[in-house]
């Protein structure tokens, strides 16, 4: 089938480290009755025409006609199972939690990505005035909880840029989030992200801010194996497998819930020792999975492949607050949003995807 062709095409091109890390990001396509989404979980990079979920598009709508919960647990999985309900015959896969959303778009194609180039302005103190002043086409939506209540507050505010533009946006922003482009061809998708990332990478030109994240020079073999003993003597089980790099200025906060889910919303500081690791878990709740030291910044985890994610989006949230500098400097997420994504189901499946 061409559609699906094309899409997993999108995908893989939008599926680079440019664009997304782990397994953020998500793209679709759709006809009048059925939606193709990528499941929760995958990779854009790895997409084939049969990991697509197909979708009944009439079934998803009747989310906006059902009454839902107002507790956040609840609401989120009464759209769960309604999600679950319209996916179609002879197909598998979670849907991405973000399909209403994908369904809702005018297009034929939508891909959602969260590159750093972008973040550094979704992410920023100036973002939604730097949005109207570099993209007046564009759609710009404060910070919602990803999920159902981020669909219902995108669905109404398109409403109204159609009411009063007379035509859909085909380019989101979503603060502290990403960015979404729709359109009906494969070429016109392309198009949007190429005048995106162009138009933006000339604003840090201009401000003198640097495209690639600053690093420190490498500390001696000798004093990262003594911090990789001090952290493994430390976390045990918890880091039995480490990602080394040498340093950089970590976020201090949550970026985006990409970098939460991850590398957590903050890293620990300082020489690991059980009374730092004692007062940072009854601090935050959890055990840190980046960790900085005099010799450089570790990811930690039971296994490789999650610590290896750990430092590749800790990495990547500290650039984006490089980034970021050039349009008034980091707006972390708040409290209350962070909170959402750390105790949010949907965000815990995909993670154990991974």
């Amino acid at each position: 089938m061409k559609l699906l062709d094309e899409i997993v095409a999108l995908s893989h091109k939008f599926g680079t480290p440019d664009y997304v890390r782990g397994g953020g990001g998500n793209t679709s396509c759709k006809t009048a009755d059925t939606l193709w989404v990528k499941p929760s979980g995958t990779t854009l990079a790895g997409m084939t025409a049969a990991t697509f979920v197909a979708m009944n598009r009439a079934a998803m709508q009747r989310l906006y006609a059902i009454k839902v919960p107002t507790d956040s647990q609840a609401r989120e999985e009464l759209v769960k199972n309604v999600m679950a309900e319209s996916v179609m015959p002879g197909h598998t896969g979670r849907p991405s939690v973000e399909a209403p959303l994908h369904e809702l778009l005018s297009g034929v194609f939508v891909v959602h990505t969260h590159p750093a180039l972008v973040n550094g302005m979704t992410c920023s103190r100036n973002g939604a005035e730097v949005c109207a002043r570099l993209f007046p086409d564009a759609l710009w939506i404060p910070y919602i909880d990803p999920g159902f209540t981020l669909c219902v507050d995108v669905r109404k505010r398109v409403q109204e840029f159609v009411a009063k533009t007379g035509k859909a946006p085909t380019l989101l922003f979503l603060e502290n989030h990403g960015v979404f482009v729709t359109g009906n061809t494969a070429d016109e998708i392309r198009a949007t992200y190429n005048r995106v990332m162009d138009t933006l990478k000339a604003e840090y030109s201009k401000a003198g801010v640097g495209m690639t994240l600053v690093m420190s020079a490498p500390a001696d073999a000798a004093t990262v194996e003594s911090a990789r003993q001090a952290i493994a003597s430390t976390l045990g089980s918890d880091a039995a497998a480490m990602a080394y790099s040498e340093g950089f200025a970590v976020a201090e906060g949550p970026v985006s819930p990409d970098h939460i889910v991850y590398s957590k919303s903050y890293p620990y500081t300082g020489q690991p020792t059980p009374a730092g690791l004692a007062t940072f878990r009854a601090t935050h709740g959890y055990i840190p999975k980046v960790v900085i030291t005099s010799a450089g910044v570790f990811g930690v985890s039971p296994a490789m492949k999650q610590a290896s994610l750990a430092l590749e989006l800790a990495k990547d949230g500290a650039l984006v607050c490089q980034l970021a500098k050039a349009f008034g400097g980091i707006q972390f997420m708040t409290d209350r949003a962070r909170l959402f994504i750390e105790n949010w189901e949907v965000e815990s499946y995909r993670q154990k995807q991974v």
